[in-house]
């Protein structure tokens, strides 16, 4: 068909000058996108910029995804509200969003824990496959609900360090009467061991290492943990953090004005989110890689956990996670699942990533 033709016969030919005239119209979805502004309250203090950046991350990302319409400023930990009342800030509508650790909140209920990380538990690419595929995320979500939230992960760090210390620990009688900085469910773990958990802000973990108030603690790894210069006060650097194997830090946003959003915005909030969590494990991959060389550098002396403890901390951690799901309802629901999924996936990663990363680890460690 000539052009000609078909212009007859789509009634255009002859209103060329008319066409031409009226502008085009902007797109439905364009005209219709309201202008949404929200704040998120972090955990994190400013100063560590790969954890807090995730949330600096997503905002950006959202922002370019909605032509600027939909928004989120971020703001540190302390700035609206102190990091361990993200939770409740979101609840209430105080802000409309946090970045946080869901185990901050054991407090309230133990079960919070396993949206993070508890000892013992799954590394970041099997937390994300229960997560985003395995029904994770939507178990957590039914339990968020009843705090007025909605979850979505936001960042992984990868395998955690294992603890500060500024004495030596040889065995298992050595954590007696320690006082350790140590969040979630670890710190009923090490209490069974002897010893004594401090809940304490990141902020203000130095200057509690620094005048004796705790004896050792833990936070993320090499990267985070020599910003904040816990090299300084304590020499005795330990692995694994077998308490946090691949711990998820979510966003959180206030499930009232998170359903009230239109589904294009909930959609590139989504996306927002998945670009946060991937490129914060990318991020501290990187990080870590350079900084345990640094830290070593400077003395730090890196020290693997004995097996005595190890053991006794793998049967302290079922102990306690027997006896929530014996009391705890909201713990068994979400338990239950996750224990039969890690059963699963510990037996595929056992058959070719442990055999394949074992082989190649003991090839680099003999100089090949």
């Amino acid at each position: 068909m000539e052009r000609r033709d078909f212009l007859k016969k789509a009634g255009l030919v002859g209103a060329g000058a008319a066409v031409s005239a009226v502008p085009l119209a902007a797109p439905a979805i364009a005209q219709s996108a309201p202008e949404v502004k929200w704040r998120l309250t972090s955990s994190f203090p400013k100063s560590l910029d790969t954890i807090y950046g995730s949330a600096v991350e997503m905002s950006e990302i959202l922002k370019a995804m909605t032509d600027g319409k939909f928004q989120i400023q971020p703001f540190p930990a302390g700035e609206i509200v102190p990091g361990p009342q993200a939770l409740d800030a979101v609840g209430n509508d105080t802000v409309e969003a946090n970045h946080t650790c869901s185990y901050y909140f054991v407090g309230k209920d133990p079960t919070f824990a396993i949206g993070t990380a508890i000892p013992f538990g799954l590394n970041a690419r099997q937390q994300n496959a229960w997560l985003l595929q395995g029904g994770g995320q939507d178990l957590l979500n039914e339990f968020y609900a009843g705090y007025g939230v909605v979850g979505m992960p936001g960042g992984n760090t990868g395998v955690q360090m294992g603890g500060w210390f500024r004495k030596e620990i040889k065995t298992l009688a050595d954590f007696s009467g320690v006082k350790m900085r140590i969040a979630g469910l670890a710190g009923q773990v090490m209490a069974k061991l002897g010893a004594v958990p401090q809940q304490i802000p990141g902020g203000d973990i130095y200057p509690a290492l620094e005048k004796g108030t705790i004896d050792a603690a833990e936070w993320v790894g090499p990267y985070d943990d020599e910003k904040l210069g816990f090299y300084q006060v304590a020499k005795f650097y330990y692995y694994p953090g077998f308490w946090e194997a691949g711990p998820t830090l979510h966003f959180m946003f206030n499930k009232a004005k998170y359903e009230a959003l239109p589904e294009s915005y909930k959609a590139a909030l989504k996306a927002a989110c998945a670009y946060a969590n991937e490129i914060t494990m990318a991020k501290y991959d990187v990080k870590n890689t350079q900084a345990i060389r640094s830290l070593v550098g400077k003395g730090v002396q890196l020290r693997p956990y004995p097996r005595e403890i190890l053991d006794a901390a793998y049967a302290a951690a079922f102990e306690i996670y027997d006896g929530l799901s014996a009391s705890n309802e909201n713990w068994k629901k979400i338990y239950t699942p996750w224990k039969d999924f890690r059963t699963q996936t510990y037996e595929w990663f056992r058959v070719a990533e442990y055999t394949n990363d074992s082989y190649g680890y003991a090839m680099q460690a003999a100089g090949k």
